[in-house]
């Protein structure tokens, strides 16, 4: 599996970048994360919303919210997500969250 150093930390990511061990992740990795999706950074509040949401949810059920999930549940709607996580707001909070892509997402 391929490694990737964050925050000073390594860790184990697959192929697609996303983490293989969620536990590794911590909060001061996420903005690296989001640079290299093309996320601008700081992330705001509204982008924290959502990708603690992302880890609730992996945590409580296994996987990550898809978009419409994540539209009904986080008080963000569909097209701020869009705005604050460009090119597939699941995918892309997914990985800045540290969580395996959600089901669903190609």
């Amino acid at each position: 599996m391929p490694t990737r150093t964050l925050a000073g930390t390594t860790v184990e990511v697959n192929d697609e970048g996303f983490f293989v061990d969620p536990q590794q992740w911590t909060k001061d990795m996420a903005p690296e994360i989001a640079e290299g999706v093309g996320v601008p950074t700081p992330l705001s509040d509204r982008h924290w919303v959502v990708i603690d949401l992302m880890r609730t949810e992996y945590f409580a059920k296994g996987t990550g919210p898809t978009v419409r999930m994540l539209g009904k549940t986080s008080g963000v709607s569909v097209k701020e997500l869009y705005q604050l996580f460009p090119k597939g707001p699941a995918k892309i909070a997914a990985k800045i969250a540290g969580i395996p892509k959600p089901r669903g997402c190609i």
